[in-house]
């Protein structure tokens, strides 16, 4: 052992009774029993051990020393009277002979006490991470997230993919979210954009020929936070393989991601290979959303035919949407409150109403289905004691209200909902367009770059809003984890696909110079994803909150407050880029 010490906190045991050793770490605590003799616990980054001062020069050394500081205690290992099994080092404890001060805690009062920092509120958590950090309890979410991190490396490196890393100053490239611009100093009124992903560098290794590339990405976006989203800055494990089908990186992606999950995870139940495969429509019409939850086996119904023309307002001229639960017992302020937090999430009310155990339809809208009783109850397939959840409107708004609905169901009825395993599955089939609803004109869907199914055929002679996309996401327990696609890498195919969004081949070469023109050199069919490092790591760690696993997070609002970022700068640092900040007028 190096560094002053000749154990950890967490090394010493019955086998080295007698042995004169150093231990450094932070003063976590100190029972003082009289004026020489007191129990101290020393901390460090691998454990705890108990130094048993028994003089008043020890003690001595010790008064005036706040909790935190850290210290450097040389005595002789002995065997506890009163062992401890809740910790490793238990079975012994160190009288010292020798205690100095290494770096002293200057306060008497700390932000939070250690140990129960996660009871803190969170901005003052933030602030303080440096102290939040030395919790065991969080600092074992960071310790995790090396190991897997290190596994995922292991595991792309044993399945023949080569680690390279790609720029983080580059141009802007259409993710679908706001860049961060830096200036550049040598080129007045130009600006570098961090990458929102590596998506065009490891397109254009594969046409360079490298055959399979993966990197633990860093992506910036300038994005709200959300529970699984960091604003700012995040990581993805991202991949790409060259003369690949989209099966080709299901394989590897299923070989990968499991055994992780399986060692490290909270749930030891991973799905197994072959994920399952659920196209984009499928996964709306059944489930309510593109990122389903198969934790919980509840699905939908369409019953529009039935209840659409029953009197009810909100269902008149609307898709209505059913989900069917059996066996749910809870209670009607349950109940309010599901349908409360369906139209918070939602922005559209849930509705409902029960079979009970004589064959009537009661509770909620119960009043307006009497006149058409068997039709709704042939329809739904009904059993006494059925519960039945609802929403209406556009059919897209109501799936989308009745997906939010199904989870909620779901998470207040364990018969229908397994809370021990990761549930994987891959969404596919994803429309190659769409209609934007802001600008009411033809967008892409997902990536802008995915190669249409049909090929030219289909781009020439098709629809588009019924053209399919070689586009999957990956979901583990109702997350997206990431999108990827089988790349669109014929520039003729690439400018068509673009022109039925308004851009010309001009705009295609101008906005994606680079790869454009490799592509003109014979490149390779190519596919990759990118699983989000983060959101993996939430999950196995069983984290609500993406920023318990994240060592330095932003806030919710992208400030992070312990450095004080985002920050004013120097007037001469912005003339040096040549940026001027105009006030906006009030």
């Amino acid at each position: 052992m190096t560094q002053s010490r000749t154990h950890t906190c967490n090394a010493l045991r019955l086998a080295n009774v007698g042995e004169t050793v150093t231990i450094v770490g932070w003063y976590d605590n100190m029972r003082k029993v009289s004026k020489n003799l007191g129990f101290l616990i020393l901390r460090d980054f691998y454990g705890t051990t108990q130094c048993v001062v028994e003089t008043e020069e020890m003690m001595e050394a010790l008064n005036g020393v706040n909790n935190e500081s850290t210290l450097s205690v040389t005595g002789v290992v002995r065997e506890r009277s009163n062992k401890n099994p809740q910790i490793a080092t238990g079975d012994i404890e160190v009288a010292p002979t020798e205690i100095k001060v290494l770096g002293k805690c200057i306060y008497n009062e700390l932000p939070f006490e250690i140990s129960r920092s996660k009871e803190a509120d969170e901005a003052v958590r933030l602030k303080y991470r440096y102290l939040d950090l030395r919790n065991p309890a969080v600092k074992e979410k960071i310790i995790l997230r090396s190991k897997i991190v290190a596994e995922f490396r292991q595991s792309m490196i044993a399945h023949d993919f080569m680690e390279i890393t790609t720029p983080i100053l580059t141009c802007s490239s259409p993710e679908g979210a706001r860049d961060y611009l830096v200036p550049a100093r040598n080129h007045p009124g130009k600006f570098y954009a961090l990458p929102q992903a590596p998506q065009q560098f490891k397109q254009i290794l594969m046409t360079a020929g490298f055959d399979r590339y993966f990197q633990i990405a860093p992506c910036f976006r300038d994005e709200d936070a959300r529970a699984d989203r960091s604003p700012g800055e995040f990581y993805q494990l991202d991949m790409e393989m060259a003369f690949a089908s989209q099966e080709d990186v299901f394989e590897v992606i299923e070989d990968v991601i499991p055994p992780i999950f399986a060692k490290y995870g909270i749930y030891k139940k991973v799905s197994s290979a072959p994920f399952k495969r659920i196209s984009f429509n499928d996964a709306l019409a059944v489930y309510g959303s593109d990122k389903p939850d198969l934790r919980i086996d509840l699905v939908l119904t369409d019953a529009t035919e039935v209840l659409a023309g029953c009197g009810f307002g909100p269902f008149e001229g609307n898709s209505v949407q059913a989900i069917v639960v059996d066996g749910f017992t809870a209670t009607r302020k349950v109940i309010d409150k599901i349908m409360a937090d369906c139209e918070m999430i939602s922005g559209q009310k849930g509705y409902w109403f029960k079979l009970d155990e004589n064959g009537e339809l009661v509770g909620g809208i119960s009043k307006f289905l009497q006149e058409n009783k068997a039709a709704v109850i042939g329809k739904l397939g009904l059993k006494p004691g059925d519960f039945v959840g609802l929403t209406a409107g556009k059919r897209l708004t109501a799936l989308k209200s009745a997906g939010v609905l199904r989870k909620l169901l779901g998470e207040n009825c364990e018969k229908h909902k397994k809370n021990d395993c990761y549930e994987f599955c891959w969404i596919v089939d994803f429309p190659m367009y769409e209609m934007g609803e802001e600008s009411g004109e033809l967008e892409f869907c997902h990536n802008p770059f995915s190669m249409p199914q049909g090929g030219m055929d289909a781009l020439n002679n098709q629809d588009p809003l019924e053209i399919m996309a070689y586009q999957y996401d990956l979901v583990c327990n109702g997350v997206e984890l990431s999108s990827g696609a089988v790349r669109n890498h014929d520039p003729e195919i690439m400018v068509r696909a673009f022109d039925i969004v308004g851009l010309k081949e001009d705009d295609v070469k101008a906005k994606f110079p680079a790869m454009y023109n490799a592509f003109c050199y014979g490149a390779p069919p190519h596919a990759g994803v990118a699983p989000g490092v983060d959101r993996m790591i939430m999950l196995i760690a069983g984290e609500e909150s993406i920023r318990e696993i994240i060592p330095f997070p932003m806030n919710k609002t992208a400030q992070d407050v312990m450095m004080g970022a985002p920050s004013a700068v120097d007037p001469k640092q912005l003339a040096d880029v040549h940026i001027a900040i105009v006030e906006e007028e009030k």
